[in-house]
């Protein structure tokens, strides 16, 4: 069995590490590089960078901020946000990311996940998912619906559907945003996750929701989530990523010991 992961996440804008509450009235509360160094000496798996605005301001990604952070971490590194061609890929992969991740771009134009796996290779595609319980329906059939856009933009897409489709078009990895628990810190919604978990067969990351390490054990294992995004519950020293990782360990959770 492979180890879970641990996975702190950045939502940048204007440069600055921000945090919101189901997607709105962010909160500045950093700076990313900085933040960035912080977690990947207390032990990170990983790190995930979104520019979570460059999509909805139809810019380009903050690639100055990218190299910065790729300059001063040595752990695997995934940037998304404002990536709508393999350009843009291959753009923020020259800036030292190991993984881009497309979430607006490739519900536009599906297509960018095949043309970014021929070129980069599937394990570098990360697909995004914004996703917020609607009920069935025959639009949304799980019961989830994608938005896009930073979670601004309902795209009467459902969920598990567009998640399989991207797993064919060469996705490697999927991380499943839930907006309904994002930013609460009452715990992952983990009907969602393990919904779409049991149906592909790349890894899935959790994310949304994180506020206690019962909530990482229960998302790792119930929901069978490959790893799971931590942001509030760090970012406000809550918890350090060691006695998370020391939970989950005495927990039965396999991880990467960091300690």
């Amino acid at each position: 069995m492979l180890s879970k992961r641990i996975i702190p996440c950045l939502d940048v804008r204007e440069g600055k590490t921000t945090k919101g509450i189901k997607f709105k009235n962010n909160v500045d509360i950093g700076d990313p590089v900085d933040m960035a160094r912080l977690y990947y000496e207390a032990g990170a798996d990983e790190i995930v960078f979104y520019d979570i605005t460059a999509s909805y301001e139809k810019r380009e990604i903050m690639l100055d901020v990218v190299r910065q952070v790729a300059e001063t971490i040595f752990i695997p590194f995934s940037v998304g946000g404002g990536i709508r061609t393999v350009a843009d890929m291959r753009n923020v992969l020259l800036a030292g990311a190991e993984k881009v991740s497309v979430n607006s771009a490739a519900v536009k134009n599906p297509d960018i996940i095949a043309q970014g796996a021929k070129a980069f290779g599937n394990q570098c595609i990360v697909l995004g998912m914004d996703a917020k319980f609607v009920g069935k329906s025959k639009a949304t059939p799980s019961g989830y619906e994608i938005y896009i856009n930073g979670g601004r933009t309902p795209m009467k897409m459902d969920a598990l559907n567009w998640a399989i489709e991207a797993q064919k078009l060469g996705a490697g990895e999927i991380c499943l945003n839930s907006i309904d628990a994002d930013g609460t810190k009452a715990g992952y919604e983990l009907n969602l996750t393990t919904l779409i978990s049991e149906e592909v067969d790349i890894p899935v990351i959790a994310s949304g929701g994180a506020g206690t390490p019962e909530h990482l054990r229960d998302v790792l294992t119930l929901a069978k989530a490959d790893a799971a995004l931590i942001a509030s519950m760090v970012h406000y020293g809550t918890y350090t990523i060691t006695e998370i990782k020391s939970f989950l360990e005495k927990s039965g959770v396999k991880i990467r010991k960091t300690w």
